[in-house]
């Protein structure tokens, strides 16, 4: 939390500087949020790489969130409330734009269902909204209480430390199981009937863009694990696609992934183009994943958010 509050404070100092010359600027902060296993920034690597200076560069103010990397989605969206607090603060706004990427997807969909008043509009990018047949399979193939459940989980919540130390937020607490729990169609569809906002009447249908609670909700994701032959995270995303009978992008089906106003659901992307991973490679015939990001901003500007 105190490496969060530095970057916070430097965050808002330099965008200030950018935003004090900009004619077209976004109403409110964006909040980026990283999912499961996920950091804000590893070893001078971003999560969302790349993706802070392109909204920076459409006149937003940009700040990047610090969650457990393992844990469930309320623990973290309770964990991100604490920092959307400070960020209402700091930058003197009363609401925030939230953009969550896979688990973040769910964190920030909590955030937003609990504290609509601070909230303007919720962005989910290859969200676990229907949840993932990947995570089903991991989940059912280890028994419950098991000393093999153990052992896995005890390697997860080592890697998920690993990073953590790595990120400089070693003091997150985590739990692989409650995040894999969170993560099946089970505790998905359970966590959407406590958090309905923006979730589609049907699997695969559009939610309400705008929804009673006066929150804005989108979506977009893709639908191809195999992107480009230099992306070294191809290979196993590409494996575990197999597992799926509907397109996906390797951890996450199209559809499931579906959340308020649907952008898209199909582009080439895998689950790790959508945050522009790695390091920007991604599908040479698509669109480039910072524009999508562009582009949304464009469309927060003129909705006044």
């Amino acid at each position: 939390m105190k490496k969060f509050i530095l970057i916070l404070i430097l965050g808002f100092t330099s965008c200030y500087t950018h935003l004090a010359f900009s004619r077209d600027t976004l109403e409110y902060p964006v909040v980026l949020v990283h999912g499961l296993f996920g950091f804000d920034n590893l070893l001078g690597v971003d999560y969302f790489y790349r993706v802070p200076s392109i909204i920076q560069q459409e006149g937003g103010n940009v700040f990047v969130a610090e969650v457990s990397s393992a844990h469930n989605s309320e623990l973290r969206g309770e964990q991100l409330l604490e920092q959307v607090a400070l960020i209402r603060a700091i930058t003197g706004k009363d609401k925030v734009n939230l953009i969550g990427h896979s688990q973040g997807a769910q964190t920030i969909r909590y955030v937003a269902s609990v504290k609509p008043q601070w909230v303007a509009s919720v962005t989910s990018i290859g969200g676990v909204n229907w949840g993932s047949r990947f995570a089903d399979i991991v989940r059912g193939g280890v028994d419950r209480g098991s000393f093999s459940e153990q052992f896995l989980a005890s390697l997860a919540n080592a890697l998920a430390g690993l990073i953590d130390l790595l990120s400089g937020k070693a003091t997150a607490p985590k739990d692989a199981l409650q995040a894999l729990e969170a993560l099946t169609t089970e505790g998905t569809l359970a966590f959407n009937q406590k958090y309905p906002e923006g979730v589609p009447n049907q699997y695969c249908g559009q939610g309400n863009m705008l929804e009673r609670n006066g929150v804005y909700y989108f979506s977009w994701s893709g639908a191809k694990a195999w992107t480009n032959v230099f992306d070294p995270a191809d290979t196993p995303l590409a494996f575990i696609s197999q597992v799926f009978d509907e397109p996906n992008d390797g951890l996450v089906s199209a559809c499931s992934s579906n959340l308020g106003q649907v952008i898209g659901n199909d582009f080439k992307m895998n689950h790790l183009d959508q945050v522009n991973q790695t390091i920007g490679i991604h599908h040479l015939f698509e669109t480039d994943p910072l524009t999508l990001y562009r582009q949304h901003i464009i469309r927060l500007k003129g909705l006044n958010l």
